[in-house]
């Protein structure tokens, strides 16, 4: 189950193995950004089979780029 605010990680693509959040969900594609190469205003728009997902979700709102970077630093240690 795919929901906004969970972490995924890229699978293919030149961004392969990167942690971002979701931020939307539209048919196949998902809206992914990391707070910094990828703020919240330009995300990186990938196809859901592209995409791993780590059932763990970003609980700020409203979303910004400081707490997307924050929750992924806290993710990756």
């Amino acid at each position: 189950m795919i929901e906004t605010g969970m972490l995924a990680r890229s699978k293919a693509g030149h961004d392969k193995g990167q942690v971002f959040v979701i931020i939307a969900i539209e048919d196949d594609y998902v809206f992914l950004a990391d707070g910094k190469n990828r703020p919240v205003c330009r995300p990186k728009r990938k196809k859901i089979k592209h995409i791993q997902m780590i059932h763990r979700s970003c609980d700020a709102e409203p979303v910004d780029d400081v707490a997307i970077r924050k929750v992924i630093q806290d993710y990756i240690k």
